[in-house]
């Protein structure tokens, strides 16, 4: 069963393999988007808004976006308290959709701010980003699965909590050709029953969905 995964389900198709031994699995690792009839790939997995609506999607499990800083870029440069304030600071930028590099939109009520941001470092991978965060180099956006455990531990605070942003649930999607698929069926399943075994916690006692 070919599969399209991000980083985190490289454990979780080595867990689903053990399980499954009886099924076999290729697994390929990318940032762009892949056609999946067309690629002849089973299942993917993605993160966000999906830009093929020929694709039968699963949510496996809800995702937000957070703006985040170090402690130590937060005493140094000061926290920003409205979105505009983020013209004025580093922010750390992911060169993943360069459509819409350096913009961020943050929403509160029925307002929706749209700011473009900059910084002197960006990178199209996001543990590099967020581990330029951890290093005090400025204000990232990244997704709360990745973020829990460095909120939990004070390595990172949230920073304008009172807007939301686009979200990055993350989706298993497939062909409509196998949408009764017993594997594929199997795999998804088991992807959701592991999300939600593991969900994000930020605080004690506050799992996020």
């Amino acid at each position: 069963m070919p599969a399209m995964a991000s980083q985190r389900e490289n454990a979780l198709v080595s867990e689903f393999s053990l399980r499954y031994p009886e099924m076999e699995v290729q697994l390929q690792l990318t940032d762009r988007p892949i056609n999946l009839a067309d690629e002849s790939f089973d299942v993917g997995i993605r993160f966000g808004e999906l830009p093929d609506t020929r694709l039968i999607a699963r949510r496996i499990a809800a995702n937000r976006r957070l703006l985040c800083a170090s402690p130590l870029y937060l005493k140094t440069k000061g926290e920003p308290l409205l979105p505009d304030d983020l013209a004025h600071h580093n922010c750390i930028v992911l060169r993943q959709n360069d459509s819409a590099y350096g913009i961020w939109r943050l929403t509160q009520g029925k307002k929706t701010a749209t700011v473009k941001v900059r910084g002197s470092l960006s990178t199209n991978d996001g543990e590099v980003a967020l581990g330029w965060a951890l290093k005090g180099h400025g204000i990232l956006m990244r997704a709360e699965w990745d973020l829990a455990k460095y909120l939990r531990s004070g390595r990172l605070q949230v920073i304008l909590s009172d807007y939301e942003l686009p979200p990055a649930d993350i989706y298993a999607v497939y062909p409509e050709r196998h949408s009764l698929s017993g594997r594929v069926s199997a795999f998804v399943e088991f992807l959701i029953a592991q999300f939600n075994a593991s969900a994000p916690v930020t605080e004690e006692g506050d799992a996020h969905w």
